[in-house]
């Protein structure tokens, strides 16, 4: 693989960077993001977790904590209670600060940002004081240590917090991408799609989603879990199942848009066109694929 060699941090990332938490993790690590306000998502997630044995000092959520569901406040509570790591999103960037709107980035004028409007407008009034102070101080980035590589986990890509990136994004991107990131790969999330590509012998990586469906046709979510396996990390993709008649008819009494009470129920939503469906890229390099 390209860069140093396993074992060894990249020349330009030295193994304390101000401002970038570090974890160094022996065992399996949990990533997931997008708990988008579903609480009986992030209870199953949590729940799923402390079924496979992994600890909060090794589960890392890739931000955007609160969106789409009925329970932003509740949601935050549960997240700060577990002790879990969690990845500044744009959500919490713009509900820490109060921004007008959640900066997810969608073109101005389409399906999703119609849709945000009204699910912001109730997390803006959900949220107290307390846990926009939390919002605004979780780290824009965290450097993960496993199986003799160095991943920056972040929210959109090393660039922008809102950035999206997908499995069909151009190979030149990503690889900038990386190269900015400075290290063996990159965990990111927002587009809510789980995929991993390999490009030149390094990993970028997204768990997907457990708050909404990623355009599957299911009512899933999804998660990953990294595995040291000796100088191999295996990536694992899993599915989240749990109660997801729920989050709709929380949302049935609340300003919730009816297409996203729809995309709940069925795996898709009234973009679904603009985001593709869960994918792998193989490319070898000291990675491999589980499940």
């Amino acid at each position: 693989m390209n860069g140093a060699p396993p074992g060894q941090p990249l020349p330009s990332v030295p193994d304390e960077v101000p401002g970038i938490p570090v974890l160094a993790a022996s065992g399996p690590v949990l990533l997931f993001g997008g708990c988008y306000s579903n609480l009986q998502a992030t209870r199953a997630l949590l729940a799923e977790a402390r079924r496979l044995g992994i600890p909060a000092s090794r589960t890392v959520c890739t931000g955007d904590v609160v969106a789409y569901g009925a329970d932003a406040a509740a949601t935050v509570a549960l997240v700060r209670d577990a002790g879990i790591h969690v990845v500044m999103g744009n959500c919490e960037e713009a509900l820490g600060t109060s921004a007008a709107d959640c900066g997810c980035g969608f073109a101005e004028g389409s399906a999703c940002d119609r849709l945000s409007e009204a699910w912001y407008r109730h997390a803006d009034a959900s949220l107290g004081a307390e846990a926009r102070a939390w919002m605004r101080g979780l780290p824009r980035r965290i450097d993960l240590l496993i199986a003799g590589r160095r991943l920056a986990i972040v929210h959109g890509s090393p660039e922008r917090i809102s950035a999206f990136v997908f499995a069909a994004t151009p190979d030149d991107e990503v690889e900038r991408q990386l190269a900015l990131a400075g290290t063996d790969g990159v965990a990111g999330g927002h587009c809510g799609v789980p995929f991993s590509r390999v490009l030149g012998g390094r990993l970028w990586h997204n768990a997907g989603a457990v708050g909404m469906p990623a355009n599957d046709g299911t009512a899933r979510g999804w998660f990953s879990v990294l595995r040291p396996e000796g100088r191999h990390l295996r990536v694992e993709h899993l599915p989240l199942d749990y109660d997801h008649a729920a989050p709709p008819q929380r949302c049935a009494r609340l300003p919730c848009p009816s297409p996203m009470r729809r995309r709940w129920r069925r795996g898709c939503g009234p973009a679904a066109t603009s985001f593709p469906r869960p994918s792998w890229h193989s490319g070898g390099g000291g990675w491999s694929r589980g499940r």
